[in-house]
């Protein structure tokens, strides 16, 4: 059957339309098929921002106090009856400080565009600034891990927040090389050098959470920030870890490759994957000794209007405070591929 429809179509040669009949491709009365939904696979999260705690500044520099114990000895035996004939000397807080950066984002709608009707948009100046506002949190949520030093600014030269990296020197492991750890004594206004890259191990781990559980921070309340490819070193590292996943109950058939807590001789730390910090960092938080303090809250401020179009700036001015930075850890220099 089929051997004689294909000799009947080579005796008939290609196949034609009646003359006059009507087809859509010149039909101009079709109406558009555009769907009104927005598809956007943008991730909005921020994990280490929203995990903070939220404070206020009342200057451009914002300061605060921090302090420690003397060190514990073992030769504190006094003699019976004894006088005093020395005091022991008084150590005073340290001052610590920061800066406040302002981030802004603008938009600018004509009237004829917020007037006019849009697939999937009922105004476009609102679809503008919600979307705005999500990438101005993003900004935030990067700049907080990146190695920025803290900036006072000028005339000509804008603040800058201290961020992570510029701050943590207690408990980093870094590579080798030029590596090293920020210098300051105030204010975060170095930043730190970046060395030798080395793949992650569980090794560079431990050297992390010891250093942290050593300076008096608390494992427990901690969470690690990795990047995709370290994320994923983690959940391979080998000896008596146990891969887990948060489920309501088991799934029957599901394979669990991969993990998200770390048991360990200092404490249980849980690790996330992080899309906006370096991928070359593992950062270890503690989100209760550390917030971000605004001088100014986030705020839509309308601007002068010039002509037919509604011009608007959203803007924040904010400071990374770390309480104290002895209740972080960082893992430095590490692998990406």
């Amino acid at each position: 059957m089929r051997k004689f429809l294909a000799v009947v179509v080579h005796l008939l040669g290609p196949m034609t339309i009646v003359t006059n009949t009507e087809v859509t491709y010149s039909d101009a009365s079709i109406l558009d098929d555009l769907s009104d939904i927005i598809y956007d696979i943008s991730p909005a999260e921020t994990p280490v921002f929203s995990s903070l705690g939220r404070g206020k500044a009342k200057a451009p520099l914002f300061e605060w106090q921090i302090d420690e114990l003397e060190a514990p000895v073992s030769t504190n035996a006094q003699l019976e009856g004894d006088d005093v004939a020395s005091f022991d000397a008084v150590t005073r807080p340290d001052r610590i400080g920061n800066y406040c950066q302002i981030s802004r984002k603008t938009a600018i709608v004509g009237g004829t565009t917020e007037a006019t009707s849009h697939a999937g948009i009922e105004s476009v100046e609102g679809r503008a600034l919600a979307r705005k506002m999500k990438e101005l949190k993003r900004d935030i949520e990067k700049t907080i891990q990146e190695n920025q030093p803290a900036v006072a600014g000028a005339a000509a030269t804008p603040r800058q927040t201290g961020t992570f990296l510029a701050f943590l020197k207690t408990n980093d492991d870094f590579g080798g090389g030029a590596g090293a750890s920020p210098v300051w004594t105030s204010i975060p206004n170095a930043a730190r050098t970046d060395g030798t890259q080395r793949a992650f191990t569980e090794t560079i781990l431990k050297a992390v959470l010891s250093a942290m559980w050593t300076a008096g921070a608390s494992i427990e309340a901690s969470t690690m920030y990795l990047g995709a490819f370290n994320k994923a070193a983690f959940s391979a590292f080998g000896g008596n870890l146990i891969r887990n996943q948060t489920q309501s109950k088991p799934v029957k058939g599901t394979i669990v490759s991969a993990a998200d807590v770390y048991v360990g001789e200092f404490g249980t730390l849980k690790v996330v994957p992080n899309r906006h910090g370096r991928a070359r960092d593992g950062l270890v938080i503690d989100p209760n000794f550390a917030s971000v303090d605004y001088l100014r809250p986030f705020k839509r401020v309308p601007l002068a209007k010039t002509g037919d179009a509604e011009k608007t700036m959203l803007v924040v001015e904010w400071g990374l405070r770390v309480h104290n930075e002895a209740a972080h850890g960082l893992a430095a220099d590490l692998t990406t591929s």
